[in-house]
């Protein structure tokens, strides 16, 4: 093949590429829970047409951050609409563990609060006009994954909940019979804040409460395996995974493409 037909070939698909990227929409917007100020980030494509399923992301323990913002982007170009929600509150958002930790306490101290923050959420990604109401789901990465668990045991009308490295102990857990959702957990296997004691406790949980889940786990995967950030926080535990980020997309896709389609 000549120069001149590889270079037209590569045109045309930087091209194709550029469209499809172009495609992907994205807006800032601000919601309330009470009297608490919010930040959300909507994601999706413009391009598609009809209504479509709603994910709701919830972000790590660091806040609302570009991580969250990117998981949006990335279920936009999936064919999906990506609500990136906050449960702290705008503005606070964290660099450093001893802010993310208080952040996250004063998030949790309240489970109502808590859930209300969550709904407040659910109800901002249903009003959108691109989101089929009737197809929702959520996912959570760390703290968030914990989040998204705690509602799923609680019998929140989803269609499915991911956790990325998410916590999975609880206090309450699931009622035999209430869990609605499917729920797929992609942990690490060398993850020190989610040790093996604790993902079998969480299995004998949905089993004994009859839900439909699965639990995989992914060889040599730390903490944070899907934050390109992880390895700069100077925390032992977490660290970036490319491998196990890359295959706990797909797996969570594969789930989206059994209860939405």
């Amino acid at each position: 093949m000549d120069k001149a037909r590889v270079f037209t070939i590569a045109a045309a698909l930087l091209a194709l590429t550029s469209g499809v990227s172009a495609a992907v929409r994205t807006k800032d917007v601000e919601y309330r829970q009470g009297d608490t100020v919010l930040q959300g980030f909507f994601a999706w494509d413009d391009a598609a047409k009809g209504r479509r399923p709603g994910v709701l992301v919830v972000h790590e323990w660091w806040g609302h951050n570009e991580h969250a913002r990117n998981q949006s982007k990335r279920l936009a170009q999936a064919g999906y609409v990506g609500f990136a929600l906050d449960m702290y509150g705008k503005g606070k958002v964290a660099t450093h563990p001893k802010d993310a930790e208080a952040f996250m306490t004063e998030a949790v101290k309240d489970p109502a609060v808590m859930t209300a923050r969550f709904n407040a959420a659910l109800a901002e990604l249903k009003r959108d006009p691109h989101v089929d109401p009737e197809k929702i789901a959520a996912i959570g990465y760390c703290f968030g994954g914990g989040v998204v668990l705690a509602m799923a045991r609680s019998g929140a009308d989803l269609d499915a909940v991911v956790t990325f490295h998410g916590h999975l102990a609880t206090q309450t857990p699931a009622e035999k019979g209430k869990v609605k959702a499917r729920v797929l957990v992609l942990t690490g296997a060398d993850d020190p804040m989610i040790p093996p004691q604790q993902v079998e406790a969480f299995k004998s949980e949905m089993t004994a409460a009859g839900a439909k889940f699965e639990v995989v786990s992914f060889p040599g995967a730390k903490h944070s395996f899907t934050n390109p950030q992880a390895d700069k926080t100077g925390m032992d535990g977490l660290a970036y995974n490319a491998e196990a980020d890359r295959k706990s997309w797909a797996a969570m896709l594969d789930l989206f493409r059994q209860v939405f389609h």
